[in-house]
């Protein structure tokens, strides 16, 4: 005998229902079956609103009760054939006219008693039950129909009702005896006292239904077939890498089923628990999925962990002072009054001084629990020996589940490390002597941020998810998304890397998509968003608080730099390559990285010197261990080093910039690169990673160029000029050659000293063959004394910038 429960999305319309009458036709083939079933999907809901409505005096009920009405209705007449319709859709209209005259009474009496509230509520699971019976019979004429009421008895607690196993076992047993239908079909949740009025089983009723009739017969098995294919590592809903765990022990169910895996609730387990029945959980829709099974059976554990469960809505309750050190029965008095006010804890701590007691209860209940606890400790209270209960609403508990955890070292500190790293503050922690659980109160913004991050811990096999929202997407962000494109697949393989960009923005649209923006069409989603807006799309980026999340900035806008800040302090990793952050005041500089360490939020700019060169990576690996920098010799501008190697007799200094411009060498507004401003930023970067502190308006800037050029206000404006000025460029040209010398724009540190600006280098220098737009750094150091240290190479262009973003997003994936 096996016993199948099918939930109410299984049951929802006639088109799930066949589904379920196909599995049952199968399985009956090779063995007798009984089939408990929910009522149709939200038609309990509406039931309880129905009658809600109709004690409040609101005709609307009316409504609610044709619709009811026409669902079960059309899924009747799509289920028997007209020829046989007839007395069935009688019967169900009277199984209405029932329910119509119980609602018609609450709306004239304007009451809705808990009595009644349970029958009305039967009717969902008998309509459901008979119309899914009759059904059946049309293709298994051997099947029949048995009312609940009749063989499951209860008390009289109307809402939740207790369960009297002796008499139902006796009853359940003598019916199924002489019974020889090979299926019978039930309808779950309901049941009656021994007087004969209606009840129900409170939540998870139909589980426990089905529960309850296998413990009695001593099933082999039972199933709950449901809408998802098992018990999950987490929610999928939440944590969508979540997988379907095979095998659990009761226990493990449990425990995932007391923190919100609403697939099982844990009293269902209890009457198959008894008699190791064990439990098979299957998805309807996917009826070949393997499922997970739950027994009691020694099972080999490749992990400790079995799953990742929370509860939403939950308040904390801190009961503290010293007149709780030492003085016996201070519990008993906090839970009697909880008790008293039927108020369920759903988590304790104590601190070992006894200085303090936290609970964790439902936020519905906390206002109660705070009046009734003060009053209860007024006395001590009003002597200043225990404080007023401090009450924190809006938290949530996360859970790690597992048998086997108590086998296992170090799983509290992997835990609660990732917590960490991820700037998910804990409020209380909690611990069972069976270690088959480790619970912590946190708030609940925080949830799906921990639950995906600890997921990605424990079950990910090390992969490491990295959520990328990126700001600017012109010539260097079109190559930087080109990039992730290109390679995400070898980072996943390969690096165990998962990069996703949740956001796009330029100055005119912004898009968002929480599950990753597809890479293939990302142009044409950005012009399908919303109008750009920073601060929304700031406020978006926290709001959806992911794990791993990185801003990536990939413009030269000010105001764009001024947010890091507000990143930062979120554990939101910064990766830029806007050199003005780290170019501004001294105590910004410092204070953004000051903020990247205590919010470990990686603070990253690579590419603010060098593009795509390793410069600041090998810098900071210098002063780390223990080296010092004297001077710095460099050639910092790609586009500068481009211009002043292709100007010549042949090429003007107007068409080279124009060039420039043309290939992505230079900033937007060409000024920034041919004023010095950008290699004096540069050079002030390496300066403060060196470890000195200098101010921008402490470095001379020498500048070749004419003041007018400076001061115009347009690009149109700007190339004007330089055709005005082209004299201005050609004696500096001139003057190069007669001294046999190249122009190289050069930046310099010594002694507490900086300066940039253009110098005619000679054939020895190693300046002097510096072609193309590469850029060289010479570091003069305690270790590189009599031959500086050299990094040479490709300074500027879309591609290479792009790629020295992307290689700060990998040192974030591999931290």
């Amino acid at each position: 005998m096996r016993v199948l429960k099918f939930g109410g999305s299984s049951v929802a319309n006639a088109k799930n229902i066949k589904l379920v009458l196909d599995i049952i036709t199968k399985k009956a083939a090779t063995e007798k079956l009984i089939v408990v079933v929910s009522a149709f999907s939200k038609i309990t809901d509406l039931l309880l609103l129905a009658s809600k409505k109709a004690a409040a005096g609101d005709e609307s009920f009316k409504e609610i009760l044709a619709d009811i009405e026409r669902q079960h209705l059309d899924s009747l007449k799509e289920l028997i054939p007209i020829s046989e319709q007839s007395s069935l859709l009688s019967h169900v209209k009277r199984i209405i006219n029932h329910l119509e005259t119980l609602l018609d009474g609450c709306y004239l009496l304007g009451e809705l008693s808990l009595r009644t509230s349970d029958t009305i509520l039967s009717f969902g699971e008998l309509l459901s039950s008979y119309i899914i019976a009759e059904a059946l019979k049309q293709n298994l004429k051997n099947s029949g129909y048995k009312d609940s009421r009749e063989i499951i008895k209860t008390n009289n607690h109307f809402g939740k009702a207790t369960v009297n196993f002796e008499i139902t076992n006796r009853l359940i047993t003598d019916y199924f005896a002489s019974n020889e239908n090979q299926v019978v079909v039930m309808p779950g949740f309901i049941a009656a006292s021994l007087d004969g009025i209606n009840t129900t089983l409170g939540r998870g009723g139909s589980d426990y239904t089905a529960a309850i009739i296998a413990g009695a017969l001593n099933a082999t098995e039972l199933e709950i077939w449901t809408d998802v294919n098992g018990m999950f590592t987490a929610n999928p809903k939440v944590v969508k890498q979540a997988q379907p765990i095979a095998f659990i022990s009761y226990q493990e169910a449990m425990e995932l089923s007391h923190f919100g895996a609403k697939v099982l609730y844990p009293p269902t387990i209890q009457p198959v628990l008894r008699k190791n029945i064990p439990i098979l959980i299957k998805n309807t829709f996917e009826p070949q999925a393997e499922g997970t099974y739950i027994s009691n059976q020694e099972m080999s554990h490749t992990n400790p962990v079995k799953g990742i469960s929370h509860i939403d809505n939950i308040t904390l309750i801190t009961l503290e002072g010293s007149g709780m050190i030492g003085v016996t029965g201070s519990s008993k008095r906090l839970f009697e009054v909880l008790s008293h006010q039927e108020i369920n804890v759903i988590f304790i701590t104590q601190a070992s001084s006894e200085h303090s007691i936290c609970i964790g209860i439902l936020n519905s209940d906390a206002d109660s629990a705070e009046e009734s606890i003060n009053k209860a400790f007024e006395v001590e209270i009003s002597q200043n020996k225990i404080a007023p209960c401090i009450v924190e609403k809006n938290l949530c508990i996360i859970a790690l589940v597992g048998e086997n955890m108590k086998n296992h070292q170090g799983l509290s500190g992997r835990m609660f490390s990732t917590l960490g790293k991820n700037n998910v503050n804990i409020r209380a922690i909690a611990q069972g002597a069976s270690e088959r659980n480790i619970s912590a109160v946190i708030s609940e913004r925080d949830v799906k941020k921990a639950l995906n991050s600890l997921h990605e811990t424990f079950f990910e096999k090390n992969t490491k998810q990295l959520n990328l929202f990126v700001m600017g997407v012109g010539n260097v962000g079109e190559k930087f998304i080109e990039q992730i494109h290109q390679q995400k697949k070898f980072l996943k393989e390969n690096l165990k890397i998962n990069v996703r960009v949740i956001a796009l923005s330029n100055s005119k649209k912004m898009y968002f998509d929480e599950d990753g923006i597809s890479l293939k069409e990302w142009r044409f989603l950005l012009e399908t968003g919303e109008t750009a807006d920073k601060e929304k799309f700031i406020t978006t980026v926290k709001e959806l608080n992911l794990r791993n999340s990185i801003f990536v900035d990939i413009t030269a806008n000010e105001s764009i730099s001024q947010t890091y800040e507000q990143f930062l302090k979120r554990n939101i990793a910064v990766v830029t390559c806007n050199k003005i952050a780290c170019a501004s005041e001294f105590d910004n500089y410092k204070k953004l990285k000051k903020l990247s360490q205590k919010f470990n939020a990686p603070f990253l700019f690579e590419t603010n010197v060098g593009a795509g060169l390793p410069i600041i990576d090998t810098l900071k690996n210098l002063i780390a261990s223990g080296d010092k920098v004297h001077k710095i010799q460099a050639v910092l501008s790609g586009s500068l080093n481009f211009v002043f190697n292709n100007f010549d007799t042949q090429n003007s200094f107007h068409d080279v910039v124009k060039e420039a411009g043309i290939q992505g060498f230079t900033e937007p507004d060409p000024k920034i690169d041919l004023s010095g401003i950008d290699v004096a930023r540069k050079i002030l970067i390496l300066i403060r990673e060196s470890g000195y502190q200098m101010e921008m308006n402490q470095i001379t800037n020498e500048s070749f160029m004419p003041a007018e050029c400076l001061d115009t206000t347009s690009n149109e404006t700007f190339f004007e000029s330089l055709k005005k000025h082209a004299s201005h460029f050609e004696a500096i040209y001139q003057e190069a050659v007669s001294k046999d010398s190249r122009l190289k724009y050069v930046a310099q540190f010594e002694d507490g000293k900086a300066n940039v600006g253009l110098r005619f280098i000679p054939k020895d220098h190693p300046f002097y063959n510096l072609e193309g737009k590469d850029n060289i750094v010479l570091f003069f150091t305690d270790r590189y004394v009599e031959q500086p240290l050299l990094i040479k190479g490709a300074g500027a262009g879309a591609a290479v910038t792009a790629s020295g973003i992307f290689a700060d997003v990998i040192r974030i994936g591999n931290n």
